[in-house]
């Protein structure tokens, strides 16, 4: 059964970022009515941040030369590190069981919001693998990082991410739909990149349905 794993990542609860990674997964449920769909939204119900027993479990990890992610359990020894464990475990089988990951995130001061930043540690051990997961992240963004603008070197955001997938997780495809210029609705020294906005809003919602139909198949 194909599984379209979806993460909320906003402080904002009618955020853009939500708008344009719900219209990827209403697009891709109704193209695929007979697949299963998780969510999580780990900005209104956080992810504890990694503690000593997670350390302590990427160390045996490390030690053991590579991460099986069927045998992780196998080198939980003591309490600490079952109580890192028992955190870890239902988010690491969500992300293993999905074949496409989405996740909608805001830029934050130029890169992604903590509470992201915080499941990824979660899930995330030395030399493991989630090939062939696909994973699509769609964004807003205050201003214009898109290459070629002014602010692109500052975009943490994309870079971070595809960086992150690619070498933590051996993932290359990674598709990014980005809502751009999103602080031209409250700011007045940017009204007049609001049109700008419009269509790159605009733009990210059709490519997130015409993506999560691709996705479905």
């Amino acid at each position: 059964m194909s599984t379209l794993l979806h993460i909320d990542a906003s402080a904002r609860d009618r955020s853009l970022s939500r708008q344009v990674g719900a219209e990827f997964a209403r697009s891709w449920r109704a193209a695929r009515p007979d697949g299963r769909y998780l969510y999580r939204d780990v900005a209104n119900d956080p992810v504890p941040f990694i503690g000593e027993g997670w350390t302590e479990i990427c160390d045996a990890v490390l030690a053991a030369g590579g991460t099986d992610l069927d045998r992780i359990e196998d080198v939980v020894r003591t309490p600490t590190q079952a109580a890192a464990w028992a955190i870890v475990k239902p988010l690491l089988d969500e992300l293993r069981s999905a074949d496409v990951v989405l996740i909608a995130t805001p830029m934050y001061n130029y890169s992604i919001p903590a509470s992201l930043k915080a499941w990824l540690d979660q899930v995330t051990f030395p030399r493991m693998s989630l090939a062939p997961t696909r994973f699509v992240v769609a964004t807003a963004r205050g201003g214009a990082y898109s290459p070629g603008s002014p602010k692109a070197e500052f975009d943490y955001q994309e870079r971070f991410l595809r960086d992150f997938f690619a070498g933590h997780y051996a993932v290359t495809d990674t598709v990014f739909v980005n809502a751009e210029m999103a602080n031209a609705r409250v700011d007045p020294s940017l009204a007049r990149f609001l049109a700008t906005h419009d269509r790159s809003l605009a733009d990210a919602l059709a490519a997130a349905r015409t993506l999560g139909e691709e996705y479905a198949r």
